[in-house]
């Protein structure tokens, strides 16, 4: 048991303890990953991590098809400081991705045999998103198709 006299020392240390500013560093850190960018500040960082896509098929007059959804993860770029590069799972489908984001607009070239641009990714940060949703149009190069997407990042990837 606390003597008498060491009770109001030990509150007086509690209490002035408690009246010390808190660091509140990170949250006006542009860097910090707590930090919600608005679309046209997103940067190439923001892109990395995973993100699944839907592909819904609209064709006016037609029974709406099934969505195709697809996996793209995507980090650093090894030679383009700037940019992204990563892989996309579709079905059985495996590709290649590279691109970037700039005043929030999305590009991606898709690339199946690792050569030849197979297809093209377009689109627009979804403005109070935080930069977590991307809606576009992805363009099959052959056969040429467009499909509009939108791109989810999933919670828990960096």
């Amino acid at each position: 048991m606390l003597q008498p006299s060491i009770r109001p020392t030990i509150a007086f240390i509690l209490i002035a303890i408690s009246a010390c500013p808190t660091s509140a560093i990170g949250q006006n850190d542009p860097k910090s990953t707590v930090a919600c960018p608005a679309a046209a500040d997103m940067t190439h960082q923001h892109l990395q991590g995973r993100w699944h896509a839907t592909l819904q098929p609209a064709t006016p007059g037609v029974v709406p098809q099934p969505a195709t959804t697809a996996v793209l993860q995507l980090g650093p770029h090894p030679e383009l400081a700037e940019s992204v590069r990563g892989t996309l799972q579709r079905g059985e489908t495996r590709a290649q991705l590279s691109g970037d984001v700039d005043a929030g607009e999305l590009t991606l070239e898709e690339s199946i045999n690792g050569t030849n641009i197979s297809a093209t990714w377009t689109g627009q940060v979804v403005d109070g998103s935080c930069g977590k949703e991307i809606h576009g149009t992805w363009t099959n190069a052959h056969p040429t198709t467009t499909l509009p997407f939108i791109l989810r990042k999933q919670a828990g990837w960096q």
